[in-house]
């Protein structure tokens, strides 16, 4: 095992992060006594492409616990944190990246994580499943499917699978119940405004925050800046989440119409280009921008270079843009996702259900894979269901089950039966 990484002796500090995540990840150590029983992943081998910090080391230990040869890769160059990734490496999980890899280097730790040939693999934005499809062919029938977990990332692969191309079994758990409804809502709320408040160290309450896309995370976004004080303006494409942003107390209104008057710009939607050159001529001078989404295409970086006449690093993280007319713009984690690229990314107990997901669909994916066709899966619905009685058996609670004549009532559809 060859591992490509920046700094073996930064290991001790990152094996506190992993340390001081372990035991707040409740889920997974259920998992993990599981896995290291039945070895559902004995013999094979398993690459996680993911945010490298500290709660996606301790997945990558679980997984190893169930008999996999593990090797982990970055799925963003911001995100990844040296000193984790040097204690996966010291406690003998191969890993091939480093914090702020260029773009060459990036693609470079991909084939390199390639180079172990897979069995299973866990994806987050799809550049794992695309570098394979378009330049390693050869991997294609080694590789028996995995997992995604983003929304960009299941965007990609219903893409893939409409075209006819995708040539593996994937589970999207991002549509999973347990990962948007917490991860995606909770998590990304709470996440962002770290990122935002920790890079910043401004006030939030009584000014204005504009968020496009009101999804799962765009609602934890604009639910999250309304309990700090903020006025917030929803920007949507879509006229359900417009009416439903609305009527949960928020203001709707066109990007053109909210650059005007927003203080912190956060863009939640998984597409390209929803800020641009006719936006930023419209900000005041002061504006904050920042970007929740997996790619650093929301925010048109490119134009916002075009337009200024001066650029400048204002503070770790931020980059200051002077346009023509003197205002001053300010753009967070170079446009890439904020949580991450600034921050610390999501709750260790958020993420202990989205990683408890993607452990027991690899799992499932393993169990089944000769009975699974090429195309994208949704998480069984026992799998779901499974993490969130876990969860609420972490935290020492339980619940109410329906009664043998409650279910034959519900299964029922004579009205007689029903009087």
């Amino acid at each position: 095992m060859k591992s490509t990484i920046r700094d073996l002796t930064l290991a001790p500090l990152g094996q506190s992060k992993i340390d001081w995540v372990a035991p707040r990840m409740q889920v997974l150590n259920m998992i993990r006594k599981e896995f290291e029983e039945q070895q559902p992943f004995a013999g094979k081998k398993v690459v996680i492409c993911l945010h490298l910090e500290a709660k996606t080391a301790y997945l990558a230990h679980v997984v190893r616990a169930g008999g996999a040869e593990v090797t982990v890769v970055a799925s963003n160059p911001l995100s990844t944190q040296d000193d984790v990734v040097a204690a996966l490496v010291q406690q003998g999980i191969e890993a091939h990246a480093w914090h702020n890899a260029t773009e060459e280097e990036f693609k470079q730790h991909l084939q390199l994580a390639l180079d172990t040939e897979p069995d299973f693999i866990i994806d987050d934005g799809g550049d794992l499943v695309s570098t394979i499809h378009t330049t390693r062919p050869e991997l294609l029938n080694k590789v028996k499917g995995g997992a995604e977990e983003t929304t960009t990332g299941v965007l990609r692969l219903h893409s893939m699978a409409r075209d006819g191309v995708l040539k593996f079994p994937m589970i999207a758990v991002n549509d999973a119940q347990c990962k948007y409804l917490f991860d995606n809502r909770y998590g990304t709320g709470q996440s962002v405004w770290d990122g935002i408040m920790r890079t910043t160290n401004l006030v939030v309450a009584g000014k204005t925050a504009v968020v496009a896309g009101y999804g799962w995370c765009g609602k934890g976004v604009a639910l999250r800046a309304k309990g700090l004080g903020a006025r917030v303006i929803i920007c949507e494409i879509n006229p359900i989440k417009a009416n439903e942003a609305l009527m949960d107390g928020f203001e709707v209104m066109p990007m053109s119409d909210a650059a005007k008057s927003g203080d912190f710009f956060i863009t939640v939607t998984g597409n390209t280009d929803i800020i641009n050159k006719e936006h930023f001529v419209l900000m005041k001078s002061g504006a904050i921008l920042c970007n929740a989404g997996h790619f650093d295409v929301e925010v048109n970086v490119a134009q916002l270079k075009e337009l200024a006449i001066s650029v400048r690093q204002a503070r770790t993280n931020i980059t200051e843009y002077t346009l023509p007319d003197g205002q001053l713009l300010y753009l967070l984690a170079e446009g890439r996702l904020v949580n991450l690229a600034a921050g610390d990314g999501h709750p260790a107990e958020v993420m202990d259900m989205t990683f408890a997901l993607q452990a027991l669909s690899l799992q499932y994916v393993a169990l089944n894979y000769d009975k699974l066709s090429t195309e994208v899966y949704q998480v069984n619905t026992e799998i779901d269901e499974k993490v969130a009685m876990l969860k609420l058996q972490s935290l020492g609670l339980s619940i109410d089950t329906l009664t043998k004549e409650q279910v034959g009532y519900l299964a029922s559809w004579s009205s007689e039966e029903k009087s």
